[in-house]
């Protein structure tokens, strides 16, 4: 596939509470405190072996060719943003080197350029500027931007009187006619309503196909899953895995649902009924799923429950959830040392996205959970059709021939 266009290092990166000098925004004050006597309190030059400095980034190392997209996923303070950063040169690194061939793009902020008094005509070729395209070539893009942010009506109207949505999806579509070789995204695929939203996927897709490096931030794990062909996972800025998206997200799953309890250890595997060649976290609306749950318990009991949760991660949404007793299930009883193994099988009617399992233990004597993992597994539901919602309910229907006697479909109905 070529040479890399982005190459990332074995980069660290340091900062110093208080005072930072990586970029001409933060220099020029600093220079200022500088010659008129004042400090920051606190302050201290990374690396100077003050106790207020801090790795953010700690030897990360990647490379993204043409036509590839590496997902960056982690919880807030990760250091995802501090990649996003050193990408587009506001930062430097504190060791190691970054590197990005070619044209390059950012979807970041995508408003955050926009003039509140220009109109939307005015902005585009403003922002297009600040993006780097020259003015001839935004004109040539000019109604493709228009016509991607549906802003037809509104596009000689000033952006202050637009609203959010508006705002976001015209700057989201000056950034998406750009021409880059590699581009850079920044939770941008999640501005707008759910159709614009899949225009937008649609959209880096394509680039891909065109050939484009991608680097995708997010915490959108379902976007990651479908856009990225691999995925970094950071955590206290370090890297802890990188690989394929579905092994991946599932290490992140497991890793923010560990339990707080230890009285009985949780492990679960998850079977699917697929087709030949289907990735094994990736099933199809109504597929049949076989949850296989070992316990192991630390305690005697008496009368527990094994509870399974679903979990919609696009929205953190409570998708469902059973017990064991609900569905005939006896008690648990189990003494100190013991195993008992369980399996819970049922039909993924839901729409497309991302979903996590969620699996508990709960003690009916002492009132409590004596164990609780959520993410232990988790699976993606893929389809061609566009579904509204959660569920998958297979609408169907036909048409209905119109007489004047109003009655009479029903009558045909009930025949």
């Amino acid at each position: 596939m070529g040479e890399p266009r982005v190459v990332f290092d074995h980069v660290w990166k340091q900062f110093a509470r208080g005072e930072r000098h990586d970029s001409l925004r933060d220099l020029i004050p600093s220079l200022i405190r500088r010659v008129t006597g004042r400090r920051q309190e606190g302050g201290a030059e990374p690396g100077g072996g003050r106790p207020d400095a801090f790795w953010a980034l700690q030897d990360v190392t990647f490379e993204v060719r043409a036509g590839e997209a590496l997902g960056i996923i982690g919880r807030n303070g990760a250091g995802k943003s501090t990649i996003l950063k050193l990408l587009t040169r506001i930062l430097k690194p504190t060791r190691g080197t970054r590197n990005l061939t070619g044209r390059t793009g950012a979807l970041i902020e995508v408003a955050a350029g926009f003039h509140p008094d220009l109109t939307g005509r005015e902005n585009v070729y403003l922002q297009g500027a600040i993006m780097g395209m020259r003015r001839a070539e935004i004109a040539a893009h000019f109604d493709e931007i228009v016509s991607f942010a549906d802003l037809e009506r509104f596009i000689d109207t000033p952006v202050k009187r637009y609203s959010s949505g508006m705002n976001a999806r015209l700057g989201f579509s000056i950034a998406a006619h750009l021409s880059p070789d590699v581009l850079l995204i920044d939770e941008v695929l999640s501005v707008g309503d759910m159709a614009f939203q899949e225009k937008c996927q649609a959209r880096m897709k394509q680039f891909r196909a065109d050939g484009v490096a991608i680097v995708f931030v997010s915490h959108h794990l379902p976007a990651v899953a479908q856009l990225c062909s691999h995925v970094l996972l950071l955590e206290g800025g370090r890297p802890l895995r990188m690989g394929a998206p579905g092994d991946v997200i599932a290490a992140y799953c497991r890793g923010t649902g560990a339990s707080d309890r230890d009285e009985v250890a949780i492990a679960a595997t998850l079977r699917a009924n697929r087709r030949k060649g289907v990735d094994a976290f990736e099933i199809e609306p109504g597929e049949r799923l076989t949850l296989d749950v070992t316990l192991d318990f630390h305690l005697e009991v008496e009368r527990a429950t094994v509870g399974v949760v679903v979990w919609d991660l696009a929205r953190e949404l409570y998708v469902y959830g059973a017990s064991s007793d609900s569905i005939g299930i006896p008690m648990v009883k189990a003494g100190r040392g013991e195993t008992k193994a369980y399996t819970f099988c049922f039909d993924a009617n839901l729409t497309r996205g991302l979903y996590a399992l969620e699996v508990s233990v709960f003690d009916h004597d002492r009132h409590e959970f004596l164990g609780r993992v959520r993410g232990i597994r988790h699976f993606q539901v893929v389809e061609r059709v566009t579904f509204d919602g959660v569920a998958n309910l297979y609408l169907n229907g036909r048409e209905v021939s119109a007489h004047t006697d109003r009655s009479a479909p029903l009558q045909a109905l009930a025949r």
